[in-house]
């Protein structure tokens, strides 16, 4: 991504770039492969919790399902879901929920014979329910979980992050020394090519090892 603008230092825009949410650009391995082929299983009729790291991949795999199963979107919306009568996704569970509409929704879904995918960042039995009933219809879901990232996932994520902010990397050693040096955590990979993206930008320059040294 460049902008070549007249001035001495350019100035940083935090242009969002599109995600691709296309179920052929998720990368599969170790870590995620379980949670992939439930998600993508669309014999499963049953309800499914995904739990994962931030920025894992969730609602990539929600979004996917979504497609798959003709699902809509569940945000606080009980009226407008029964009014469409279809499989329900809700992305990130616990993010404002009002236990006693979710309660509902499960049990007219049950009643309906619809599926419901719901991803979180929290597992279940961390979060402080006010509804019990409402925790035990939870309970009845199939849970699957994305794990912390390896280093084959790290080196696929930067470089589909890369790719979508149009980097060019000549130098691949640029790599192994982020490998070296990174957290393993999803949200420090997104964090690091974001101010990657901004010293690229402000400078005007490829990404060098030396560069990316001011950041890490």
């Amino acid at each position: 991504m460049q902008y070549f603008l007249k001035m001495n230092k350019q100035k940083y825009f935090d242009f969002q770039t599109e995600t691709d949410f296309d179920i052929n650009s998720f990368f599969v391995n170790k870590t995620n492969k379980e949670a992939y082929n439930l998600i993508t299983n669309t014999n499963f009729n049953g309800n499914i919790i995904l739990v994962g790291p931030n920025k894992s991949g969730k609602t990539h795999l929600s979004k996917i399902w979504q497609v798959n199963n003709n699902a809509f979107k569940y945000s606080n919306n009980l009226h407008k879901i029964i009014s469409e009568n279809q499989n329900v996704v809700i992305d990130d569970l616990f993010d404002k929920i009002n236990e006693e509409n979710l309660f509902h929704l499960i049990n007219y879904c049950n009643e309906k014979k619809l599926k419901i995918l719901a991803t979180s960042s929290i597992d279940l039995f961390e979060y402080k329910f006010i509804l019990p009933d409402l925790l035990s219809r939870l309970k009845t879901f199939s849970y699957v979980y994305i794990k912390n990232p390896d280093d084959e996932i790290l080196v696929n994520l930067l470089t589909k992050l890369l790719i979508e902010k149009q980097f060019i990397i000549k130098n691949k050693d640029i790599f192994s020394f982020l490998l070296k040096r990174l957290n393993r955590t999803y949200e420090d990979v997104y964090n690091l090519v974001k101010q990657m993206d901004k010293i690229s930008l402000e400078k005007k320059q490829q990404l060098t090892i030396s560069s990316i040294k001011e950041l890490i």
